[in-house]
C-alpha cells in the first residue's frame, strides 16, 4: 500500500500550492461575481453608514463644543450673579452695622438725657423737700420757741405777728451762726 502511494505521487507532479487550471478559472470568475456584488452593492452602503457615523459624530462634537461654550457662559453669569450677590451681601451688612451703631449711639443719648432729667428732677425734689422741710421745721421750732419764752417769761405770746418776727429773728440769728461756723 505504500508502495501504490508513493507511484501515484510520483505520476503526479503537480505543486500543492498552485490549484489546476480549470479550478484557476472558476475560482477568478466567482471572485470577479462577488467582487462585482461588493463594488455595487455593499461598498455604496457601507460608505453611506461610514458617511452618517462620521456626520453623526462631528455634528455631536459639534454639539458638545457649543454645549460647553454655552455651559461656560452661564457659568460666567453665574460668578457674575454670585459676586454681586456677595457684594450686595457686604453693602447690607456695612448698612446694618452702621445703623446698628447710629441706633447704639441714639439709645446712648436717649439715656444720658433721660439720667440728666432723672438727675435734675430729684435735685429740684430734693431742694422742695429741703424747703418743704425747712418751712415745716422752722414751723415746729418757732412754735417750741413761742411755748418755750412764753413760759419763761410768764405771759401768753399770742399774737401772732410779734411770735412770727420773734421766730425770724431767732432762726435768721441761728443760719448765721451755722454759715459762720463753716
Amino acid at each position: 500500500m505504500i508502495a501504490n502511494l508513493v507511484q501515484l505521487a510520483a505520476e503526479e507532479e503537480q505543486n500543492p500550492l498552485v490549484p489546476p487550471g480549470p479550478e484557476l478559472l472558476v475560482g477568478a470568475i466567482a471572485f470577479a461575481i462577488v467582487f462585482f456584488f461588493f463594488w455595487k452593492k455593499a461598498l455604496p452602503n457601507i460608505n453611506k453608514v461610514l458617511e452618517e457615523r462620521r456626520d453623526a459624530i462631528e455634528g455631536g462634537i459639534e454639539e458638545a463644543d457649543r454645549m460647553k461654550v454655552e455651559a461656560q457662559s452661564v457659568l460666567e453669569q453665574y460668578k457674575a450673579q454670585l459676586a454681586e450677590a456677595r457684594h450686595e451681601a457686604a453693602r447690607l451688612r456695612q448698612e446694618a452695622q452702621e445703623q446698628g451703631a447710629t441706633l447704639i449711639a441714639e439709645m446712648r443719648a436717649e439715656g444720658q438725657r433721660q439720667r440728666e432729667e432723672i438727675i435734675a428732677a430729684g435735685h429740684s425734689q430734693l431742694v422742695a423737700d429741703r424747703k418743704a422741710a425747712a418751712s415745716a421745721l422752722r414751723q415746729d421750732v418757732g412754735k417750741l420757741a413761742t411755748d418755750l419764752a412764753g413760759k419763761l417769761v410768764g405771759e401768753s405770746l399770742e399774737d401772732h405777728a410779734r411770735q412770727s418776727r420773734v421766730i425770724d429773728r431767732f432762726l435768721d440769728d441761728l443760719e448765721e451762726k451755722a454759715e459762720a461756723a463753716r
